[in-house]
This record gives structure tokens, sequence and C-alpha cells, in this order.
């Protein structure tokens, strides 16, 4: 196994169901569920990380850390008798072929959209969810606050604001902003934040990685002005 160029995924599961056996790694083998979590958050951003640079081998590579994580955590269901590996990739596979109705079913659609609306019926069916309340609540509280507000906002917007555009949400925003100078608190703060990220939604863009973005150009800035003060002193 160790003089191997390529390992496929049968390897791999190997590997780690190594380690986590007897006279494996003791590291590997003291790991829980509630242990890993954190690993598992911060491989999946890692990932997307990976994604946003655009190279192919760093994205295989953090790829293999959030699949080390999921085999991580099948290892482990097996040994408490919970689920194992199969029963993960069965639980996705049949996911897959009930929310793709119009592949392996007769539902007929005419784009991505269209593709969206199906996927989110079938998972209100799925939860037997009746309510507008029930299927804002099936949104991950686990999520960051402003990519769970956005998803929030666009399944409310369905049954409540259908025809909401994103010029009214700016005349909100305007508004609530304005009323910023008599009354700074937490919640008026809060509610231009919020208004704010409806704005972008239907904007189409994503709050979250509007944000991003503007972290990553912030530190250039800041790397920029450090070189030149170092320049500065050197000329001096």
């Amino acid at each position: 196994m160790t003089e191997k160029e390529r390992y496929d995924f049968y390897d791999f599961y190997k590997i780690l169901e190594r380690l986590r056996a007897p006279g494996g790694c003791p590291w590997d083998a003291a790991q829980t569920h509630e242990s890993l979590k954190p690993n598992l958050i911060e491989e999946a951003y890692e990932a997307a990380e990976a994604i946003d640079s655009g190279r192919g081998e760093k994205m295989a590579d953090e790829l293999g850390d959030v699949l080390l994580q999921v085999v991580m955590h099948s290892l482990i269901g097996k040994e408490n008798g919970e689920f194992d590996i199969d029963d993960v990739t069965s639980a996705a596979a049949k996911k897959m072929i009930v929310r793709h109705p119009h592949v392996f079913g007769d539902v007929k659609v005419q784009s991505a959209d269209e593709v969206l609306d199906v996927w989110d019926e079938v998972k209100k069916k799925e939860r037997g969810e009746k309510t507008l309340s029930e299927n804002l609540n099936s949104v991950s509280r686990a999520l960051p606050s402003i990519k769970r507000a956005a998803k929030l906002q666009k399944k409310a917007a369905k049954v409540l604001a259908p025809q909401e555009s994103a010029e009214d949400a700016l005349t909100l925003f305007k508004k609530l902003s304005e009323e910023l100078t008599v009354n700074s608190s937490d919640e008026a703060l809060a509610n231009v934040l919020f208004v704010l990220t409806r704005f972008l939604t239907l904007q189409n863009v994503d709050a979250e990685e509007l944000l991003r973005a503007k972290n990553e150009k912030f530190l250039k800035k800041i790397e920029k002005i450090e070189k030149t003060l170092v320049i500065r002193r050197n000329i001096w």
C-alpha cells in the first residue's frame, strides 16, 4: 500500500480504517463525531478557497481533506453501530434520484431556475413541511449569518413578496440608513444589514462572497501600504 503511486477510494478507505484500528494512530483512534466537527467546517472553507485559486492540484488536495472527514465520520459511525460508508453513499444516491424527477422521472423543466424550484418542492415533501415557518426553520443555523439571512429571505419572498424588486429593497435600505442618525441601536443596525443582504440577493449577488472578496482586497491594500513604508524606510 505504501508503494503505490495512485490510490482509489477503496485504498483510501482501507488506509483510514488502518489508522483507526488497534495498533494504528492514537490520535485518529481517539476522534469522535464531535471532535471532528470543527475540522469538517474548516476543511470545507479551505476547499472553497482552493476553488477560488483555480488551481486543479490545490483543489484535488483540499477536496481530499473534505473526503477524509466524510470517511472518518463513516468509520466512527460503523464502530458505533450507527451507519457506514455504504449508508452515506446510498443516502446521497437516493437523494439525487428523488430530487431530479426531471432526469429520473417524467417532470419537465426548461431552465436551471425551474430545477431549483422542483428541488425545493421535493425537499419540502421529504421533510413534511406544510407551513412557511417550517420551511424557514429547515435552513441550517450553522451557516454564516449573512448567508443564512439570504436563504431565509429568498424562501420567505416566494410566499410573502414574490413581486419584490431590488429597487424596493434599495428604497427601504436608504430609509433605514437615514433613520440610523436618530436611532443606532443594535436592532436598527441589524435591520439595515438584513435589508442590504436582501437587496444584494435580489441583484443575484452573494453577500457572503462579496464581503469575502472585499476582505482580500483590504488585506492586499494593507500589504501594499506596508511595502511602501518599508521602501521609504530603506530610502531614508
